[in-house]
């Protein structure tokens, strides 16, 4: 019962950031607004939609593998495709490259931070505190 319950607020949440994901979706692959600008509202908008709660979760490596692809969905968004200078062909950027391009922590570390952060509250509270 517990593995499905987790299961299933974990596909919710991935649920709602898509939902999130594709209203702004115009946004992030808008040539008006800038790089900086696109990751503030992924950071802003999007991530806090899908890392709520992210305290008390306990995350599979498939949980990771799937939080870890949308990231780089919305960032291969943010960034746009790239041109190839031999052949002249666009392409995806590879995970490497986003990498190299977003400077800020990635979702899984955000995530991981956080379950610190609170693990600290835990273990600080009263022992009679309900």
């Amino acid at each position: 019962m517990k593995i499905t319950f987790r299961k299933k607020k974990n596909k919710s949440r991935l649920k709602s950031g898509n939902a999130c994901y594709h209203s702004v979706q115009n946004l992030l692959s808008s040539s008006l607004l800038s790089k900086n600008i696109k990751i503030k509202i992924y950071r802003t908008v999007i991530l806090p939609v899908v890392s709520y709660g992210c305290e008390t979760w306990s995350l599979t490596l498939k949980d990771g593998r799937r939080l870890r692809v949308f990231e780089n969905r919305v960032l291969r968004r943010i960034f746009g495709p790239r041109r190839e200078e031999v052949i002249g062909e666009w392409r995806k950027l590879h995970s490497e490259e986003l990498n190299d391009l977003y400077s800020f922590p990635y979702i899984l570390q955000v995530i991981k931070s956080r379950r610190k952060r609170w693990a600290g509250h835990v273990a600080r509270m009263v022992e009679g505190r309900g």
